[in-house]
C-alpha cells in the first residue's frame, strides 16, 4: 500500500479527478447470435450469465474487454476478459483513449457489483441497459496509480484462483479415497439400514417460516440448514437423509447432513442413529455418499424416499477398528475440503474479504 500511497500524494495530492464513464469509454451492445447459428470454435460467447453461453469460431471484441451481462438473472454481472470474446446478450465497455485501462474500470466496476445488479429493468425478464451506466462518474487518477491499483488486485484475485485450484484438486482426490475406502468385497458383512439404525422421525416437526422464531438452533430441511429458530426438539448426534423434494445429488447419491448438538428438524430429512456400537454412524455417513440413491426413490415431479425404501438399503458392516481408520481419514479430507471455519474453504473466504477490503479502499479517492 505504501507505494499507491506515495503515487497519489506525488501525482494527486489533492485526490483524483472524476469523469462520466462515457466520456473515457465506449459503451457497445452485443450482437445477437443463437447457438444455431454458432460455427463451433474457441471464442466465448459473452451473455447474460456468468460464464459463456457457447463457443464461436469468430469474435466481435478484442481482448482486455471489460463486459456487463444485459439480461436473466445475472443482469449488471461484471466480467473481464483476457482474450477475444463474441459479445452477445450484454455491452462490453472498452477505454477511448490512454485515459484509463481496461482492468481498471472493471475493478471500478466491479467495487460497485450490488450497484449493477439494482440496476434491473423490466416485468418479465430483467435487464440492465448501457446507458444507465453511461453517466456513472468514476476517479480517473494518473495512469501509475492505476496501474499499481490493478496490480495489487491482481495479486488478490490470482492467489484466490491458486487456492480454488488447490480446492478443486484436493475435492477429487478426497471422493477417490472416499470410494476407494468404501468399496467392499463380499466378504463383508451387510445389512439393511433398518437393522443397523435407530429412526426418529417421529420427533420431527415442521414449522411454516411465518411462524418460526429467530433464535440461535439450526432448523434443518432435506437439503441443510434453512433457518436458525428460538427452540429444539432433538439434541445428539444425527444423520440427516433427505426425504423429499431434495433427495437425491446430480451424481445420484443421496442428500445427507451431520447434525450434532440442539436441532430442530421438519419433516423433509429422516432423522438417524447407529442402533449399537458395531456400526459407527460417521460411517454410514460417508458409505451413503458413495451410492446411487435412485432406486429408492419414488414418485416423479416430487421425489421421496420413504421410510421403507430406506431402511432397505444395504449397508456393509467392517470390522469397527476399519471402520474408525476409514472415517478418521475422511474427516480429514472433509474438513479439509468443506469446513467453512479451517481448510483450504476458510482461507478462501478470508482472501475474498481481504481482496474486497482492498478493493473498495484503493478505489475510493
Amino acid at each position: 500500500m505504501s507505494k499507491i500511497d506515495d503515487l497519489i500524494k506525488g501525482l494527486c495530492p489533492d485526490g483524483a479527478e472524476f469523469a462520466c464513464l462515457d466520456e473515457v469509454a465506449s459503451l457497445r451492445r452485443g450482437s445477437a447470435i443463437t447457438k444455431k447459428s454458432i460455427t463451433p470454435g474457441d471464442v466465448p460467447v459473452v451473455a447474460g450469465g456468468q460464464r459463456p453461453a457457447y463457443f464461436h469460431s469468430e469474435s466481435n471484441r478484442s481482448a482486455n474487454t471489460v463486459v456487463v451481462a444485459g439480461s436473466g438473472a445475472y443482469a449488471g454481472f461484471v466480467s473481464f476478459w483476457s482474450v477475444p470474446i463474441f459479445v452477445s446478450d450484454a455491452f462490453s465497455i472498452e477505454p477511448l483513449g490512454d485515459e484509463v485501462i481496461s482492468k481498471y474500470i472493471f475493478y471500478i466496476l466491479k467495487n460497485r457489483q450490488a450497484e449493477l445488479h439494482n440496476l434491473k429493468r423490466g416485468s418479465g425478464v430483467p435487464h440492465v441497459y448501457s446507458r444507465d451506466v453511461a453517466r456513472w462518474k468514476i476517479p480517473v487518477p494518473p495512469l501509475e496509480v492505476q496501474k499499481e491499483i490493478v496490480r495489487v488486485l491482481d495479486s488478490f484475485t490470482e492467489l484466490e484462483a491458486e487456492l480454488e485450484a488447490e480446492l478443486e484438486a484436493r475435492k477429487k482426490q478426497y471422493e477417490y479415497y472416499r470410494n476407494t475406502l468404501l468399496t467392499f468385497r463380499d466378504s463383508v458383512a451387510w445389512k439393511p439400514m433398518g437393522e443397523v439404525t435407530d429412526n426418529f422421525d417421529r420427533l420431527r416437526k415442521p414449522v411454516t417460516r411465518s411462524e418460526r422464531t429467530k433464535g440461535k438452533y439450526p432448523y434443518y430441511g432435506a437439503n441443510g440448514i434453512q433457518d436458525y429458530v428460538n427452540d429444539y426438539i432433538l439434541d445428539g448426534t444425527y444423520l440427516l437423509l433427505g426425504e423429499d423434494g431434495s433427495v437425491k445429488n446430480k451424481d445420484g447419491s443421496p442428500v445427507v447432513n451431520w447434525a450434532e448438538g440442539k436441532i430442530w428438524v421438519n419433516n423433509h430429512a429422516h432423522v438417524l442413529q447407529a442402533k449399537s456400537n458395531a456400526l459407527i454412524l460417521r460411517f454410514i455417513y460417508f458409505y451413503l455418499q458413495t451410492i446411487d440413491i435412485s432406486p429408492y426413490v419414488t414418485g416423479g415431479t416430487q421425489p421421496k424416499i420413504n421410510q421403507k425404501n430406506m431402511n432397505s438399503i444395504k449397508i456393509p458392516i467392517p470390522p469397527l477398528e476399519k471402520q474408525k481408520e476409514i472415517v478418521s481419514i475422511l474427516d480429514k479430507f472433509e474438513k479439509l475440503t468443506n469446513d467453512i471455519s479451517v481448510g483450504l474453504p476458510a482461507e478462501i473466504e478470508a482472501r475474498r474479504k481481504q481482496y474486497e477490503y482492498y478493493r473498495n479502499k484503493l478505489l475510493t479517492f
